[in-house]
């Protein structure tokens, strides 16, 4: 198969730091021949900091109607959609039923994140490894399933919670309080209408980001993501308050293990259920004693894994998701930096609950050598500053031929912004440095 020119201009959907990430990326494409021009590129609706990289337009990514106009007003030859939201609203189905390639699954695949219980009833069927667990809608079955099991353990909302929907309960007083709280007090709305009760895993932490098309897929750098809010893995879970790549932890011996016992498989079980898969699985694994187990599927590329990912790719990174867009992926190859990435999230105090919006930010004037800073819950306000917008607000991204060099230039920016109410961890990528990297 001969594969498609690529497309001139790109609609990025998100206004987060991954869809900071997936822009920057785009933009650097390689550029060959005299006079040659890379794609325009536009974002819907982005954020300070990406509206300092590309035009940005104030459309909701939950406005699928205005999303479509958007795209086809400015002419787009290709969307890549960065949050789960629009996806699993079917975002992807209209804009295909328009004739605009999409990257990113039609909703019937955006339920491996969109429904936790949909995802695990699929691991088991086809054998795939994970924890056991059980599924429920009301309080007094879950309460009894509880006390058979063992603590610590795992309540899940069913539904999109923007990753707070995950608690992992230390006392079984604690297991019945979240059981209440989803069920009974309605803490995440229809999302936690049913739930999962989850046996714990034991072990490190990595994400796998695939791209995948239908039954063909190129496995990206792996990373490991930082979940709690606090240093040493303390405090509620989040949407990730920073993360490092390669995760040393996935030796080759087992990401081939991964790949044969996860990856794979998974694929094929997509397709074996009917679905034309063709964006990112995000495959959150627990790498346990007896080994690789899946926690959770998302249907779209993580953050902040995406922030050190994408940067560590020396291929060209829209040819990658357009060759998966077109189904022209079979035989696509990945050339990978060698350098380490790490990305330092920076909070707003009292993130993930009760945190305060506004506050200007004063970056500093002149970045180190590969250094960057993606923009995640960030505004401008009247007088064009630039101000806090969000729980999660940059990214510090540094890459560096040590992950201890590459931690240091990061957490130096970091101490060099400005904001009354910045907080972030000073562990990113503690395990793998204690371990001599």
């Amino acid at each position: 198969m001969i594969p498609s020119a690529l497309p001139r201009s790109l609609l990025v959907v998100g206004s987060g730091g991954r869809e900071h990430a997936l822009v920057r990326a785009l933009l650097r494409r390689p550029i060959h021949g005299a006079g040659a021009v890379g794609p325009r590129v536009i974002c819907a609706p982005g954020n300070a900091g990406i509206a300092a990289d590309v035009p940005c337009f104030p459309v909701a990514i939950d406005d699928l109607p205005g999303i479509v106009a958007l795209a086809q007003r400015e002419q787009i030859e290709f969307v890549v959609v960065g949050p789960e939201v629009p996806l699993a609203l079917g975002l992807a189905d209209r804009l295909q039923a328009a004739g605009i390639p999409v990257y990113g699954p039609k909703a019937d695949g955006a339920r491996l994140e969109a429904s936790k219980i949909f995802t695990k009833e699929l691991l088991l069927k086809y054998g795939i490894p994970t924890a056991a667990a059980g599924i429920f809608t009301e309080v007094a079955p879950a309460l009894a399933y509880l006390r058979t099991r063992a603590i610590p353990i795992v309540v899940k909302a069913d539904g999109l919670a923007a990753g707070k929907g995950v608690v992992v309960a230390t006392s079984l007083a604690e297991a019945e309080g979240a059981v209440r709280d989803m069920l009974e007090g309605g803490r995440f709305g229809s999302s936690g209408r049913q739930i999962l009760i989850e046996d714990c895993l034991f072990g490190e932490e990595t994400s796998i980001l695939v791209v995948v098309s239908g039954r063909d897929y190129v496995i990206l750098p792996t990373s490991q993501d930082h979940k709690r809010v606090g240093d040493g893995d303390t405090g509620p879970n989040t949407g990730g308050m920073g993360t490092y790549s390669p995760a040393e932890v996935v030796t080759p011996v087992l990401l081939e293990r991964i790949e044969r016992e996860i990856v794979w498989p998974s694929v094929q079980a997509i397709a074996d259920e009917g679905m034309d898969y063709r964006g990112t699985l995000f495959v959150g694994i627990m790498l346990t004693p007896t080994g690789p187990s899946v926690i959770e599927f998302n249907a779209r590329f993580g953050d902040p894994e995406t922030q050190v990912v994408l940067p560590r790719i020396e291929s060209d990174v829209l040819e990658l998701l357009w060759r998966a867009a077109r189904g022209e992926l079979a035989g696509q190859q990945l050339a990978v930096r060698p350098d380490y990435a790490i990305c330092v999230v920076i909070a707003a105090q009292g993130y993930p609950d009760n945190y305060a919006k506004g506050d200007e930010i004063a970056f500093p004037s002149v970045l180190p050598d590969r250094v960057s800073i993606f923009h995640a819950g960030t505004a401008r306000d009247a007088a064009g500053r630039v101000i806090t917008n969000g729980g999660r607000v940059l990214g510090v991204t540094a890459l560096a031929p040590t992950l201890r060099a590459a931690a240091t230039n990061a957490y130096a920016v970091c101490d060099a912004i400005g904001c009354a109410t910045k907080y972030f961890r000073r562990d990113i990528g503690a395990r793998q440095l204690n371990r001599g990297s």
